[in-house]
C-alpha cells in the first residue's frame, strides 16, 4: 500500500478519436501500476466532477456557457485542437474534480497524484493546445476559496510553456525584475531564466524556448531551454529555479505538472531527456517538497512519445519516484 492516494477514474479517457494526444494513456498507466505491484486497489480514489461553481472560479461565465451548450465558434474549437463534444466537456470537468481531490489529499497527507489533469494551456475565456479547462488553477482557487491555503506554487515541467497558468495568475504578480542565475549555472550557455515578483500564486515554467506556444506570457520564473538539452543541464536548471523560487516565496501548496514530453523521443518536443532522467526530475521535485515540508499535488501533462509505452512508463515512474521519496 502506498503512503499517499492516487486519483483516477476510467472516465478520464478523452473521446477525441484518432489524435496525437494518446487519450488511452490514463488507463494504461493505471493498469501498469497495478500490474507491476506499485499500487493496489486501495491506493486509488475516484473523483467527482468539479461543480460549475468550481470551474467559474477560473473561467469566464461566457466560456463556460459555450462549453455547456455546445456553442463554441469554429475558430474557438480549432484553437482548442480537439473535437468538441458534450462527453469531452464531462471528461474535463472530471479531471478538474480529480485535481481538486488531489489538492485536498495532499494537504491532509503531504502528497497526492492525479493520474490525469495538467491542462495548462487553458485560459479563462478559451481553450488551447488540447486543453479545455485549467484543472490545476481550479484546484488552487478552490483551496483558496475554502480557506485551506493562502499561497501556492506551480512547477510546470511540460516541454511546452505553461501559458494558460501564467495568464490566469498574472494578476497576482507585481512588477517584473531580472532573476539572477547564481553559481555555476550562470555560465551555462543557451538557457535563459526570466523572473517576476509573485503575489499569492508563484508560477514556474521550465520549457523548450523554440516550441509551442509562440506567445509566452511571463511566469514568475520562466526557464527558456535550448533545443536538445539533456538530463544533467535540465536537472541543474530545475534545481536552480526551485531554489530561487523558495528563497523568495513560501507556498502552502506545491502544484507539480509532470509532463512526459521533455523525453528525447517525443513527437512534439525537442529536448533530449532520458526516461531515467525524467524520473530523477520527479525525485528532485519530491525531495524539495519533502525537505521544505510543503504539501505537493501532482498532475500529469503532455506525452507524445513515438512509442506509447514510453509515455506510460514515464508517467508510472512519477508514482514510483513519489513512493521512493515519501516512503522513507
Amino acid at each position: 500500500m502506498l503512503a499517499f492516494k492516487l486519483i483516477y477514474d476510467d472516465r478520464y479517457y478523452l473521446p477525441i478519436g484518432s489524435h496525437i494526444f494518446p487519450a488511452e494513456k490514463y488507463r494504461r498507466v493505471h493498469h501498469q501500476l497495478m500490474e507491476q505491484g506499485v499500487a493496489e486497489i486501495s491506493d486509488f480514489v475516484r473523483p467527482e466532477p468539479a461543480s460549475d461553481q468550481d470551474i467559474l472560479l477560473v473561467h469566464t461565465p461566457e466560456y463556460v456557457r459555450k462549453l455547456k451548450t455546445g456553442t463554441l465558434s469554429q475558430r474557438e474549437e480549432l484553437q482548442m485542437e480537439i473535437p468538441y463534444s458534450s462527453e469531452l466537456v464531462a471528461a474535463f470537468w472530471l479531471a478538474a474534480g480529480g485535481s481538486i481531490l488531489a489538492a485536498q489529499h495532499a494537504l491532509q497527507e503531504g502528497i497526492a497524484i492525479n493520474i490525469g489533469g495538467g491542462f495548462h494551456h487553458a485560459f479563462p475565456d478559451h481553450g488551447e493546445g488540447f486543453c479545455m479547462i485549467h484543472d490545476v488553477a481550479v484546484a488552487i482557487r478552490r483551496m483558496q476559496r475554502d480557506g485551506k491555503i493562502r499561497t501556492a506554487m506551480t512547477i510546470d515541467c511540460d516541454v511546452h510553456h505553461g501559458n494558460g497558468t501564467a495568464a490566469i495568475f498574472a494578476a497576482t504578480r507585481t512588477t517584473s525584475q531580472p532573476l539572477p542565475s547564481s553559481g555555476p549555472l550562470s555560465v551555462k550557455p543557451g538557457a535563459i531564466m526570466r523572473g517576476a515578483h509573485a503575489g499569492e500564486v508563484f508560477t514556474i515554467s521550465l520549457h523548450q524556448e523554440n516550441n509551442y506556444p509562440a506567445w509566452k506570457p511571463p511566469s514568475s520564473i520562466d526557464v527558456d531551454l535550448p533545443d536538445g538539452i539533456g538530463d544533467d543541464d535540465y536537472l541543474a536548471w530545475l534545481d536552480n529555479a526551485l531554489s530561487s523560487a523558495l528563497r523568495r516565496f513560501q507556498p502552502d501548496l506545491l502544484c507539480y505538472i509532470a509532463g512526459a514530453d521533455p523525453y528525447r523521443e517525443d513527437q512534439l518536443g525537442g529536448l533530449a531527456l532520458t526516461i531515467p532522467g525524467l524520473m530523477k526530475r520527479d525525485e528532485l521535485v519530491f525531495q524539495v517538497a519533502k525537505t521544505h515540508a510543503i504539501p505537493v499535488m501532482v498532475t500529469y501533462a503532455g506525452g507524445y512519445a513515438q512509442r506509447l509505452e514510453d509515455t506510460v512508463t514515464i508517467h508510472a515512474n512519477t508514482v514510483i519516484a513519489a513512493k521512493q521519496v515519501f516512503s522513507t
